[in-house]
């Protein structure tokens, strides 16, 4: 699935993030022992780097794929880019879901959501949201919003067209986990010169064009009936998540603005790039 994946998209990442309600542990010799512990199962994982109020854990650069593991104030992040299998990143995730509620002294009480985010950057030229708007609006009720024609004449161009939906999923399995809601989240985020993007990220073939981002999270709350149940909540959001990627995410988002871009579509100068 993730080569199939990797071929509608310039970049593709799997992320992980557990969220608690207290802040977590700061002690040096706490956070060294838990990088400590997921570096002598991840080998690649050997730089370690404080950034302002992050402690993280990375892979060195050029290293593929890229891995990397933060800390910072209530949560604990992970993620893998460009994976060559899925599986490969959900094993990083899976580590961490292990052993950090021991480390960081988390009790199920604490814990606030755990999520899993399909990331899929598409490196696009021009005017992002122009882009979006013809693969996903155009012809739509809420795309007459936007649109730049009709009888009245052209109103304008689109300048923020970054669509989010959000879903509660069927609860009937929350048992085995015992667990809250289980909730799924569509979002679209364009760029006009920014450099925000997933960590580790980037293909020098995309010419330093920005990505128009698709997201897909997954995400489970507390709080939780063990933290020994934690790699059982990883298995429900990713059964969730590839589901998800695959009848809703690739064919009505993925594709669309794809299509898009390598056409050179979008108002005001779609372009292509890395795809």
């Amino acid at each position: 699935m993730a080569g199939s994946l990797r071929a509608l998209c310039t970049d593709f990442y799997v992320n992980q993030k557990l969220s608690v309600k207290l802040d977590l542990p700061d002690g040096r010799e706490t956070a060294l022992e838990l990088f400590e512990r997921i570096r002598r199962q991840h080998d690649a994982l050997s730089e370690f780097k404080r950034y302002r109020e992050e402690l993280a854990l990375e892979t060195p650069p050029g290293v593929s794929p890229s891995r990397w593991l933060a800390i910072r104030g209530n949560t604990i992040r992970s993620g893998v880019v460009n994976p060559d299998s899925l599986e490969e990143a959900y094993g990083l995730h899976r580590d961490v879901l292990e052993v950090t509620p021991y480390f960081l002294s988390i009790s199920p009480l604490d814990i606030d959501f755990v999520e899993v985010l399909y990331g899929f950057d598409l490196a696009a030229g021009g005017n992002h949201d122009a882009i979006v708007y013809q693969a996903l609006l155009e012809g739509t009720p809420m795309g007459a919003l936007l649109d730049d024609g009709g009888p009245d004449g052209p109103v304008g161009r689109p300048i923020d067209c970054q669509p989010v939906f959000g879903l509660l999923l069927d609860e009937d399995d929350s048992e085995d986990v015992g667990a809250g809601r289980l909730e799924a989240h569509f979002e679209v985020k364009t760029r006009s010169g920014g450099v925000e993007r997933a960590r580790g990220a980037g293909d020098p073939d995309a010419g330093g064009l920005e990505p128009i981002s698709v997201y897909l999270t997954v995400r489970q709350h507390g709080p939780m009936k063990d933290v020994k149940a934690m790699p059982g909540v990883l298995d429900r959001l990713v059964a969730w998540g590839e589901r998800l990627v695959e009848t809703r995410v690739a064919p009505h988002l993925l594709e669309p603005i794809r299509g898009v871009i390598v056409a050179g579509g979008g108002t005001g100068g779609g372009g292509t790039g890395g795809l």
